[in-house]
């Protein structure tokens, strides 16, 4: 049985940013209520919110968040399979990113409603 997961809308719209590897992390990327910063050795991949991120800069705009309520123990076992199973039946693409208290869901704005549809008719909550 698939866990019920309850999950807030964050307010924000995004960007999936692809810079060098190299690079500084920019001050444009600032401290809003989500931003993610991964550095492996062929990128620095940086969400932010959208509005920051300088139209010269390769981004996926458009995106929107959904985040996982509460803490979650490294022991759970298939929240993100519970969400993601069920949006990839609906069709809809998702960039996951975990943290170490939560998860979080980014799809793309036009998706955002269809998703919560989607979710709550698999019996999560979403608000």
């Amino acid at each position: 049985m698939s866990p019920v997961v309850n999950l807030s809308v964050l307010p924000d719209t995004f960007a999936v940013c692809r810079l060098p590897s190299d690079l500084a992390v920019p001050m444009w990327v600032g401290s809003g209520e989500f931003v993610s910063i991964t550095r492996t050795a062929d990128e620095l991949s940086i969400v932010c919110v959208a509005s920051a991120v300088p139209l010269t800069i390769k981004a996926e705009r458009g995106w929107r968040a959904l985040r996982v309520d509460g803490t979650l123990d490294f022991a759970l076992i298939g929240i993100l399979a519970a969400l993601t199973t069920v949006l990839a039946e609906a069709e809809i693409s998702v960039f996951a990113i975990s943290t170490y208290d939560t998860d979080y869901l980014l799809l793309k704005a036009d998706s955002l409603a269809d998703a919560i549809t989607a979710l709550t008719s698999a019996g999560h909550q979403v608000q």
